[in-house]
């Protein structure tokens, strides 16, 4: 009973998570608008979701800074390999496929994470897995209307979605290592931010967002609450939920992004929802609930 109950607080705050990601369009359409592209508006998700969590942790848990630095593998992993690499990848990808595709790709990712499980934390492979992974990549790739175009895959578009869902994929593996090595999931979400805002220094034009900023203060508004819900809200309630989840159901579950997504377009720009969307959004609710009826 005590497990059952710590597996649904997981999912619910999975679920959460994948609510707040899946508004982040609403964010990056206003920044783009005013002119920032892809690695600004990144740099300003992750800054501000560093610093919110750097603010909290000093007034309430400054212990929690402390790592050791043979574990300092985990948070770059988490940070580089995974966030900085997946947004490398996916930007890309979308610029030489179609967005149906890119984001059909990048949800390989719950396939990467059962894979990895089974072979660093010797996670079990049940049938009934094998079954969810299946109807979540096929809603995916029907919620993202992949169904509706004709597919233009060449072998770069290939090699670039599969890396933004490797690369999804590891931030799940890498927080894993960390949880386990017996760190708080602010620890965790904190060092991996802190990784991915030095990578994205690299990449974005800082004066470009204080420019933006300064000809219209009201996109600070905007830029707070990108980095304040899909940022800094939605990584610290994935990696909580990570403690109460495998990380294999916890990435099929996260896939329900997807479906908030669909609701969010339907309910703020009145973006129709087609019949496979509907069928897809199916496939995956009946996915989620398939792996939470699972007994570990």
């Amino acid at each position: 009973m005590k497990n059952n109950r710590k597996s649904i607080l997981g999912t619910i705050l999975v679920l959460l998570a994948a609510a707040c990601w899946s508004i982040i369009g609403l964010f990056v359409r206003t920044l783009s608008e005013a002119g920032l592209d892809v690695w600004d508006i990144t740099l300003v998700r992750i800054g501000v979701g560093l610093l919110a969590m750097a603010v909290y942790l000093i007034l309430f848990h400054r212990e929690l800074f402390r790592i050791r630095l043979r574990d300092l593998w985990c948070f770059a992993g988490a940070g580089i390999l995974s966030l900085l690499c997946m947004n490398f990848c996916y930007n890309q990808a979308v610029q030489v496929t179609s967005l149906a595709l890119a984001g059909t790709l990048l949800y390989t990712a719950p396939t990467f994470v059962m894979l990895m499980s089974l072979l660093f934390f010797h996670e079990r492979m049940t049938g009934r897995k094998l079954l969810c992974l299946i109807l979540a990549f096929v809603g995916c790739a029907l919620v993202s209307g992949i169904a509706r175009g004709r597919l233009s895959l060449t072998p770069t578009a290939l090699l670039l979605g599969l890396g933004s869902g490797l690369s999804y994929a590891l931030y799940s593996i890498f927080g894993r290592f960390a949880l386990d090595r017996g760190y708080n999931s602010w620890t965790v979400t904190f060092y991996s931010f802190a990784f991915c805002a030095l990578g994205c220094l690299l990449l974005a034009r800082p004066g470009e967002i204080f420019a933006a900023a300064a000809a219209r203060p009201a996109l600070l508004v905007t830029m707070a609450l990108h980095g304040l819900i899909t940022g800094f809200a939605a990584f610290v309630l994935y990696t909580n939920g990570l403690r109460f989840l495998e990380t294999g159901r916890a990435s099929v579950v996260a896939s329900l992004e997807l479906v908030f997504g669909a609701l969010v377009g339907l309910i703020a720009y009145g973006e129709a929802v087609s019949a496979d969307a509907l069928a897809g959004i199916v496939l995956i609710l009946g996915a989620v609930a398939i792996l939470s009826g699972e007994k570990k």
